[in-house]
């Protein structure tokens, strides 16, 4: 029997990852590895950047993706909603990422000037793994109300 990620999701189980710092004097390198923090294979990294004043991203989720979301440049919000509980992370350090697992719905708001945001992602681009209506991801995760 298939598991329903909508149905086990849970934000606790979403959480920040440390990424490896080398500091050096004439400057920073953080590293990222398959498995090294990251607990799935690297298959896709996209970045969003120019993201206008109140403007958002995100607004979906996904049923078998993983991500490690990472402000690489300034800092943003992301709103992580399991159809039970909701909570908002703020990410402003390249070396830190946040750990978002299938079934969690995500918002990324409060975008500052110059922001950034690298994503990680476990899997090739599939928009049969979308959810994009919040109306139908709460129908998705009705049972855990």
């Amino acid at each position: 029997m298939e598991v329903n990620p909508y149905l086990t999701s849970s934000v606790d189980n979403c959480r920040i990852i440390e990424l490896a710092q080398h500091r050096h004097a004439n400057g920073n390198l953080t590293v990222v590895e398959d498995n090294d923090p990251i607990p799935f294979k690297i298959r896709r990294l996209y970045y969003t950047y120019d993201i206008p004043g109140g403007e958002e991203r995100g607004g979906h989720s996904h049923r078998a993706l993983y991500q490690l979301v990472v402000a690489i440049s300034g800092s943003f919000d992301v709103v992580i909603d399991d159809g039970k509980q909701q909570r908002t992370v703020t990410l402003d350090r390249p070396y830190q990422g946040l750990l978002i697992t299938p079934g969690i719905w995500r918002v990324l708001n409060n975008f500052t000037s110059g922001a950034v945001c690298m994503v990680l992602a476990s899997e090739h681009y599939d928009e049969d793994d979308y959810t994009r209506e919040y109306s139908d991801f709460l129908e998705l995760t009705k049972d855990k109300r």
